[in-house]
This record gives structure tokens, C-alpha cells and sequence, in this order.
């Protein structure tokens, strides 16, 4: 079935431009017609004079959202726009491009005008289109306040009656532009049941997945009949054309990572990793707190401040040698070993320069990490990560690149030792339900968790070595029954 496009007015008569691709409707139709109600594959383009709490152009989006049609503006964004504090934090990653377009601006103030995602100005196109990209809605008008650098000030979604004279003449060329554009025209052969969207990094060294991985999971998910698009950062306001987001990049809370996981998850995407997931998981000091409360077996740890520079490491009832960690700490990176107080006091330093808050463990010698994948409360498959050859991590990020890493050693559920899956189990059940990988050691017979991972790796001939195919076909069931449960 094709996809419709519909551009919704207040009245349509505001609509005097000839474009085969549209329909234009409105929005009391589009709101109380049953055609549109029962319409299937239709995108929703709002062009309402206003977007406010309850007003005809948010209920357009908001039963768009409801009928499953995709809605340009989402609900998601109008609120985005009326708070300051998250449009900045959004805009965070075209910042460069934002100081680059106004460096040679002298005013304090300034307005950018975005129709259907292009720039009256040539020099304006780069900063316009990545801004569209973030706060996706046809007309936009950005405001810009210099104080020590340029900053969004206030976001306000344009009507048609309210563009300036001048540039009226131009919309029509970016309205046409815009809708002939090939990813608004149905070009799949095939017509699957499920829509996924896999972000990745191309250019990350050591991502979650291998490329044979990807492209497994792309193979499983064809056979469940789910279509999978590979997006990159770049691919942010695409966002709502999918039914789930699967995160196969490192997460991090400050990060577009966690903004693709937020923004999938208020436009009411399945996505795995969620939000809250992520915010758990990359914060060691909020794991050392949750494991603590729940009483699951950690490594004696001590949240330090910069206060604690003050007093020596025994006060603070700390040993050595210990292990330094950054609370946002990832693949072995911001994790350092202290092996007298000298070194304790130099690499905290250090680390305090990045965070006001550090983390020290009792440091644990062994010869494997335990690392048990778990996904719907479930064990999924479980593996012996060995430490780095002449190393104390199963990374070393210093030493010879084909060398860095230790071997690994997967086997069955069923034949690892009990004690390791169940605690495995209650450390990750603190966070949620999603996919989780935690990490373990043994030390003289009692299993201690050492940190649960939101984005666990799966590479092809690591994680899949005993259920192969089956491992990636139930990762795709999963993200399936999450689509299917609040349809049903």
C-alpha cells in the first residue's frame, strides 16, 4: 500500500501551491471524518496556525499518533519546543555549527527561518537542515541570543500566513523539493509487518557489534518479516517513521545516543537501549548505590568526592591496590588501578577533573570476568571474558591492537554455575527489562557483581558461539512481542 501524505490547514485555501504528491485536508476533517480515522500508511505534515496544549494543531498531531500515522510535528516535539533547557540540550550536537554559521554576526540577536528544511540564504543550508533534523516540523522560525556564544533562545513553529513577504516566494520551490524527495515514496518490494531502526557508528572501533553481527540481526529480522535500515546520528528526525529502535552504538548519558533513545521512547517507539536503562547503566555511582540497597554481592566500594583529597585512602576505608572509575566508565576506558597512596592521589586528581564524583573498589584479582546476557528477565547466553595477555582487564586499551583484548569462552546456560546466572539476574532485574549484560567474578567461591552493561556486546563468534542464528532471532522476537503487546 502506498503511503498518503497529507498536509492538514485550518483552512486549506492557505494552500496555493500545485503538488502532485500531497493532499491537502482540513483539519476538522482530518479530525472527525472516519476516512482519515480508517486511513492505513499515511503521513501527517501539521501546517495549524498553532501548536499549543490542546489546541487544533495538537489534537491533528496527537490523533495522528493515535492512529498510527506519522505526524510531522509529534506531540513529542511541541513540547519540546516550550522547554528551553531541553532545546538546548538537543542543539548540543550541532553546536559547532551553530557558533561556525554566526561567528561573523555582529548583533546580539538573530532569527533563522526554516521552511520544509532549506534556508533562504545559501550560508544558512548546513545549520538549517541539522536544526530541521532535531526539531522536525514544516516552517520554523529559530531565535539566537549571543552572551558568550550563540544560543537557541526560542523555537516557534511557523504558520503559512505568518512567513515574512519576502520569503514567500521561495516556498513553494522547497515545499515541491521537499515532498518529491524519495524517502517520502514507497520503494520497498516487499512489505513487511514491522519497521526497525538500528543506529549505529561506522567509524566507532569497537561498537557492540561486529558488522557480521549487524548483519545477522538484518537476516533474523527478515525472517520475522521486520524491515531494518541502518541509521547513524545523522538520521535523528527520522525517528518516528520506525515502529522500534535497536541501539547497536556505546550509550552514554550525555550523548546522542541517549537523546535517540529519549525522543524513540516519548514518540512511543519500542527501543531498546531505553532511556532509563542507559541513565542506570552508564552511572557506576547509581549501580554501587542500587546493588548496596538491594544487598547483591559487589566489590567493596566507596563513592568518593573532592573533599576526600583531603584525607588519606585508610580513612576512607580503602586498600590497595584499588580501582578508580569514572561513573560514566565504558569498555575499560576511565578505569584505572591504584597501587600505593602516591598513585591514588595522582590518578584521582586526575579523574576529579572530569566528574565531581569518583568511584574506588576493592581491587579483585582473577583470570575471567563472568558475563552473563540477560534480555526479558531472562538469561540469554553466558560467557568467560579473560583478562588481556600481561594485563588486569579483559581490555587493554595501551597495549598492541591485536593484543588488546583476551580470548573468550561462551557456553549453555544450563552448564554455568547456577550462583553466577541467578545473581547475574537480581543485579540486572534492578534495572528493567530490556538487554542487559552483567558482569561477574569469583573469588574463592562467592560471585560478586561487578557492573551491569545496558549495551551488551554481541559479536558474530563471541556471544552467538552456542545458540548462533537463535541468539539474534530472539533479540528481533523480542523487539516483536514489545510492538505487539500495547497493539493488542
Amino acid at each position: 500500500m502506498a503511503v498518503r501524505n497529507l498536509i492538514i490547514l485550518n483552512n486549506p485555501a492557505h494552500w496555493t501551491f500545485d503538488i502532485e504528491e500531497v493532499e491537502v485536508v482540513s483539519a476538522k476533517a482530518y479530525l472527525t471524518e472516519s476516512r482519515y480515522a480508517e486511513l492505513k500508511n499515511a503521513r501527517i505534515f501539521n501546517l495549524c496556525r498553532s501548536y499549543r496544549y490542546q489546541s487544533i494543531g495538537y489534537y491533528v498531531s496527537l490523533l495522528a499518533a493515535a492512529r498510527d500515522h506519522r505526524a510531522i510535528p509529534s506531540v513529542t516535539t511541541m513540547q519540546d519546543f516550550r522547554s528551553q533547557t531541553i532545546v538546548r540540550t538537543i542543539a548540543e550536537d550541532v553546536d559547532e555549527e551553530i557558533q561556525k554559521t554566526f561567528a561573523k554576526v555582529t548583533e546580539k540577536e538573530v532569527s533563522l527561518y526554516i521552511y520544509f528544511g532549506q534556508t533562504v540564504l545559501p550560508e544558512n543550508r548546513y545549520v538549517g537542515r541539522a536544526l530541521y533534523n532535531l526539531f522536525q516540523a514544516p516552517l520554523l522560525k529559530i531565535s539566537f541570543v549571543f552572551t558568550k556564544k550563540w544560543l537557541i533562545q526560542q523555537i516557534t513553529p511557523l504558520s503559512l500566513g505568518s512567513i515574512p513577504e519576502a520569503d514567500q516566494e521561495h516556498i513553494a520551490e522547497f515545499a515541491r523539493n521537499y515532498f518529491s524527495r524519495k524517502r517520502f515514496q514507497d520503494t520497498r518490494i516487499q512489505q513487511y509487518a514491522y519497521d526497525l531502526a538500528i543506529l549505529v557508528n561506522p567509524e566507532e572501533k569497537n561498537a557492540p557489534s561486529c558488522k557480521k553481527a549487524l548483519k545477522k540481526f538484518e537476516e533474523a529480522a527478515d525472517k520475522l518479516n521486520v524491515y531494518t535500515e541502518f541509521i547513524t546520528r545523522e538520521d535523528y528526525s527520522s525517528l518516528s517513521e520506525f515502529d522500534a529502535l535497536f541501539i547497536r552504538e556505546t550509550t552514554s548519558v550525555n550523548h546522542h545516543t541517549y537523546r535517540f533513545s529519549r525522543k524513540a521512547h516519548a514518540e512511543g517507539l519500542v527501543v531498546i537501549d531505553d532511556p532509563w536503562s542507559i541513565m542506570r547503566c552508564a552511572n557506576k555511582v547509581y549501580l554501587a548505590e542500587r546493588l548496596a540497597q538491594a544487598k547483591v554481592p559487589a566489590p567493596h566500594t566507596v563513592i568518593l568526592q573532592k573533599e576526600s583529597l583531603k584525607s588519606t585512602a585508610a580513612s576512607l576505608g580503602i586498600t590497595f591496590p584499588c580501582v578508580l572509575k569514572q561513573p560514566d566508565s565504558a569498555f575499560s576506558r576511565g578505569v584505572v588501578k591504584a597501587e600505593n597512596e602516591a598513585d591514588f592521589r595522582d590518578k584521582l586528581e586526575a579523574l576529579f577533573e572530569k566528574s565531581d564524583l569518583i568511584i574506588a573498589q576493592e581491587f579483585m584479582k582473577s583470570d575471567f570476568d563472568w558475563r552473563v546476557g540477560i534480555l526479558d528477565r531472562k538469561p540469554l547466553f553466558v560467557c568467560k571474558y579473560y583478562m588481556a595477555r600481561g594485563h588486569w582487564q579483559i581490555c587493554n586499551w595501551a597495549g598492541d591492537a591485536n593484543s588488546r583484548f583476551g580470548k573468550a569462552d561462551t557456553m549453555r546456560v544450563e552448564d554455568a554455575p547456577p550462583a553466577v546466572v541467578q545473581t547475574a539476574l537480581k543485579a540486572a532485574n534492578l534495572i528493567g527489562d530490556g538487554l542487559y549484560g552483567v558482569d561477574l567474578k569469583e573469588i574463592n567461591g562467592k560471585i560478586v557483581v561487578i557492573e551491569v552493561n545496558d549495551n551488551p556486546s554481541i559479536d558474530a563468534g563471541v556471544e552467538d558461539l552456542v545458540l548462533k542464528d537463535d541468539l539474534y532471532l530472539t533479540i528481533i522476537r523480542s523487539i516483536i512481542n514489545r510492538i505487539d503487546g500495547p497493539r493488542k
